[in-house]
């Protein structure tokens, strides 16, 4: 069983700066693709950036030029910097890691992470 655990969430000003951590109990090379998604209050939880086994990454409009993902293969840890924070980026951040296989998907997910912007 694969676990993720988050952690960095907090409260920030609107302009501040936060890091999240998604660290993964098993070695981050098993995964295809990984990436953060969050979740608001009465809305779909959405993707906000995913980064492949080899480094390709993928933004939502609303975040690029202000998150950047990464990941530590050394550390199995995955991380998503956030700058310039906005209030509309209060949310329950998700870490995801996808194995992409002929017969389909196989997602895993952690726990979340809160993240409030106040403006």
């Amino acid at each position: 069983q694969v676990q993720l655990v988050e952690s960095g969430g907090g409260l920030v000003q609107a302009g501040g700066s936060l890091r999240l951590s998604c660290a993964a109990s098993r070695s981050i090379f098993m995964f295809n693709v990984m990436g953060w998604y969050r979740q608001a209050p009465g809305n779909e939880r959405e993707l906000v950036a995913g980064i492949t086994s080899g480094g390709n990454t993928n933004y939502a409009d609303s975040v690029k030029g202000r998150f950047t993902i990464s990941r530590d293969n050394a550390k199995n840890t995955v991380y998503l910097q956030m700058n310039s924070l906005k209030p509309e980026d209060t949310a329950v951040y998700y870490c995801n890691a996808a194995v992409l296989r002929y017969t389909g998907r196989s997602d895993y997910w952690g726990q979340g992470t809160q993240v409030t912007v106040s403006s």
